[in-house]
């Protein structure tokens, strides 16, 4: 068990590694609205002194409502994470659980990542909208493979074969549901406005999904320590 869980982590640890540099690049290399006026504006510098007494030259278009959208984000950001962690307290009731499932939420990301890079999508204002939708998403099905897992240790299974049974009878509920969201998202990628926002959603539920199913269950294992032992101890 040592040894799978160690392997699921460096797995998972080479992904987020992946993630981190692919978004990088996906900045660096996809030209983003903002730095494309960033490089215009010192050239207007002339134009701007010869304007008359009480004309201004300012910054407005897609890039002024991005700037605000994402201000006003900021701003309600605190007051989201609080009411996600009280939410997920009075459904776990456990700090460890609650907080488990809070790790979770980034490993959208990769997946979000991955498709904006294959579809050539930048990573603007809707689509970091549809980053913060699908980090709820994931949390989502964290909280119902974690709350499954708890109802069979209370049933009276060991932890062992909770962790096993409740990822298997679960997996089906969880893969449909992505699946859903996921072909809801494709008549929407082709919008100009928001496909940015339903790629980032359809390629990070996939790519989520797959490691909540793989990561979530060795994380469980590790964090409270479960061991084959006990299966064989309430067994014999």
């Amino acid at each position: 068990m040592k040894d799978t869980v160690t392997v699921v982590f460096k797995c998972v640890a080479l992904f987020v590694i992946f993630a981190v540099f692919s978004a990088s690049f996906c900045w660096a290399f996809y030209e983003q609205p903002l730095d494309v006026v960033q490089q215009i504006l010192p050239t207007l510098d002339g134009i701007r002194a010869q304007l008359p007494s009480g004309y201004l030259l300012e910054t407005g278009g897609t890039v002024e409502d991005s700037a605000r959208g994402q201000n006003s984000i900021k701003a309600g950001m605190p007051l989201f994470l609080v009411v996600v962690a009280t939410l997920l307290m009075l459904q776990l009731r456990s700090f460890s659980r609650a907080a488990m499932v809070l790790v979770t939420a980034p490993l959208g990301i990769i997946g979000a990542t991955l498709f904006l890079l294959l579809f050539r999508a930048p990573f603007g204002f809707v689509a970091l909208l549809g980053t913060i939708a699908l980090a709820g998403m994931i949390m989502r099905n964290s909280v119902i493979l974690i709350d499954q897992i708890q109802q069979d240790i209370d049933a009276g299974r060991d932890r062992w074969h909770a962790i096993i049974d409740a990822t298997v009878r679960r997996f089906r509920p969880i893969v449909l549901t992505a699946l859903a969201a996921v072909l809801a998202m494709i008549p929407l990628s082709r919008s100009a406005f928001y496909g940015s926002m339903a790629i980032s959603i359809m390629g990070g539920l996939i790519v989520g999904t797959v490691l909540t199913l793989v990561f979530l269950p060795a994380l469980y294992a590790a964090w409270f320590r479960v061991k084959p032992d006990e299966a064989r101890t309430s067994e014999g």
